[in-house]
């Protein structure tokens, strides 16, 4: 085989060991979790916003941006819960480019896998202990998960993961809300029926162990618009696509329905200024349907410092080196809008 084997990582446990969550943030993520639970299960009419950068590359930055965030999480507190994006892995379509924060702590050096579980753990920390934000990753790798497992507050299963056996049977021993993203050629049974094993327990081989699992009933759905097999994107956050997947959720009897809308991807083209004008229309058709009212959750939207994107090693602080994000300005402005419609 062509396999070289470098290193062997420590387990998850170690690493917690050695990076332990404080009592105080224990107790805080505890009740984070608490809270976004009840969105998820109706208990809460509150509207989630999971917003961040397209992908963590900067812990200064980081730090910057959700301690900004945490200004504003104060003034609408009474009817919105904000979840930062901090998302650790980059799923890469050809294999190519930044592969994000676990792989190189630093975009500018080589990869670095230890010092990247390291550097994400103490990221995470960091944040909660300076805002006591909830936090958001996308689960790239389910192997990974349990290095986090202690700290994360939701968890997102990408467009090109959601079709993948392991990642539907681990959302199935998480107890966090779990979303879905819809597959980029936009088929909703391909996501329905990773909600459904999701939200069942399974037996399986899980990081060596013979595990066994009792099933998420907050797993969900997250729509992110489709591509064609032109290579078109095809939104699919519209009245009729959101009251089409309530009507598919109902039917499938499924626990807890809900959905979250990305504001980004290819329900925007990757137009990423377009995301306040998705949003506004998002919470104007849910104020104006019962059904829709109670099914959409929250939006997920990419948001940074700076507005656009950058090429790594052009030095600009706050701006995402992956895909284009909202700057600072209009994240405010799209977070009033949210608010002004709930």
């Amino acid at each position: 085989m062509s396999f070289e084997f470098y290193r062997k990582l420590p387990t998850p446990q170690e690493i917690k060991n050695m990076y332990p969550v404080p009592e105080a943030i224990a107790k805080k993520k505890e009740e984070n979790d608490k809270e976004i639970r009840k969105v998820f299960t109706g208990e809460s009419d509150k509207f989630i916003l999971i917003i961040g950068p397209c992908s963590a590359d900067n812990e200064e930055a980081l730090l910057d941006y959700t301690n900004r965030l945490k200004d504003i999480q104060e003034k609408v507190k009474d009817k919105i819960i904000i979840i930062p994006r901090v998302y650790t892995n980059k799923p890469r379509t050809t294999g190519k480019g930044y592969k994000g924060m676990l792989h190189q702590p630093d975009p500018e050096k080589a990869p670095d896998l230890l010092q990247g579980l390291i550097t994400i753990r103490h990221l995470f920390l960091k944040i909660m202990e300076n805002t006591g934000f909830p936090i958001a990753d996308e689960m790239l790798y389910p192997e990974n998960h349990r290095y986090f497992s202690d700290i994360l507050s939701y968890v997102a299963v990408g467009a090109r993961s959601v079709e993948d056996q392991q990642h539907r049977l681990t959302t199935s021993g998480i107890d966090i809300p779990v979303g879905m993203k819809n597959p980029t050629s936009g088929d909703l049974s391909i996501m329905l029926n990773s909600i459904e094993a999701a939200q069942a327990g399974h037996s399986f081989l899980y990081r060596g162990w013979d595990v066994e699992t009792s099933g998420n009933d907050i797993a969900h759905a997250i729509l992110r618009g489709a591509v064609n097999q032109y290579g078109q994107c095809i939104p699919n956050y519209h009245y009729e696509d959101l009251i089409q997947l309530y009507d598919m959720y109902i039917k499938k009897g499924f626990a807890n329905p809900a959905v979250v809308v990305d504001t980004n991807h290819s329900n925007s083209n990757k137009q990423y200024l377009e995301q306040i004008r998705i949003a506004k229309e998002i919470m104007h058709n849910r104020k104006h349907s019962p059904e829709l009212k109670s099914f959409v959750k929250g939006l997920m939207v990419e948001s940074y410092i700076e507005d656009g994107a950058q090429k790594v090693g052009e030095g600009i602080y706050g701006k995402s080196i992956t895909d284009p994000c909202i700057g600072w300005d209009k994240t405010v402005e799209l977070i009033n809008i949210v608010y002004g419609y709930l």
